[in-house]
């Protein structure tokens, strides 16, 4: 069942997805050559106790650490490790999410390390533009179906494949809450988009197939085909008409 946030929910709300985003903005400046995804994880964990957020990863299902880092052909949930040290050229996806007085955040970037190919360049950016194509389509009278078809048409416009096993979703008073928002679809098919509707549209996208796999660890999500793949992801509330980013508060852009 759809749990429709109110005006009060969504003020609650705005907190720990304010600190998702600051997380994201903060960390960029580590995720440098020679840093290990476990020393990064760490930064992030000290970020949230200062601002007074519980990771929301952190023991989830067993998850061992405040964020899920995910390297080049990982796809999304890899765990932090001392023994993966970022180098040049490697795409880092960084993920987390916040608990703050029972209401969660969640988000997610890909960072470029130093030089990379122009390629890898552009599977960042239209991961990114993706969502926000994705997110005109966010609108009372629309589908859902609107939102998850603009994201795979623009990513598949530019050659790019969206995964199809792992999607966004609802959230609120828990990490995910119905409903499941793929990231890919047909126009005018899905549950209607109301006031009230608190989601998560995070666009995973492959530079080749959009098929994946299980690693061994039975977290990270790799890339069938081994090919690079990037992550973008926002708290998003539609509410009076309008969409609010929660996770990209007033001045913060990353």
């Amino acid at each position: 069942m759809i749990k429709l946030k109110s005006e009060h929910d969504i003020d609650k709300m705005r907190y720990p997805n304010a600190v998702v985003g600051e997380v994201l903005a903060y960390i960029k400046d580590y995720v440098v050559d020679g840093i290990t995804t476990y020393d990064l994880d760490k930064l992030i964990e000290e970020y949230f106790k200062k601002r007074g957020v519980v990771p929301a990863f952190k023991g989830y299902a067993g998850f061992p650490a405040a964020s899920c880092i995910s390297l080049n052909e990982i796809v999304v949930h890899g765990i932090p490790s001392k023994k993966i040290v970022i180098k040049n050229g490697d795409l880092v996806s960084i993920d987390v999410g916040t608990i703050h007085d029972g209401w969660y955040g969640d988000g997610a970037r890909t960072f470029i390390v130093g030089n990379v190919d122009p390629k890898l360049k552009k599977l960042v950016e239209v991961t990114r533009d993706s969502f926000f194509e994705g997110i005109k389509r966010l609108k009372v009278g629309n589908k859902l179906g609107d939102v998850s078809h603009e994201i795979q048409s623009f990513v598949e416009s530019h050659g790019f494949s969206v995964v199809r096993d792992y999607v966004g979703h609802g959230i609120g008073r828990n990490l995910h809450e119905e409903p499941q928002v793929p990231n890919f679809g047909k126009p005018s098919t899905g549950v209607p988009l109301m006031n009230g509707l608190v989601i998560a549209i995070e666009p995973m996208v492959n530079m080749g197939d959009w098929k994946v796999e299980t690693l061994e660890d039975g977290w990270g999500v790799i890339t069938s085909d081994r090919s690079p793949s990037a992550h973008y992801e926002n708290t998003v509330a539609l509410y009076n008409d309008e969409v609010e980013i929660l996770t990209m508060p007033e001045g913060l852009n990353v």
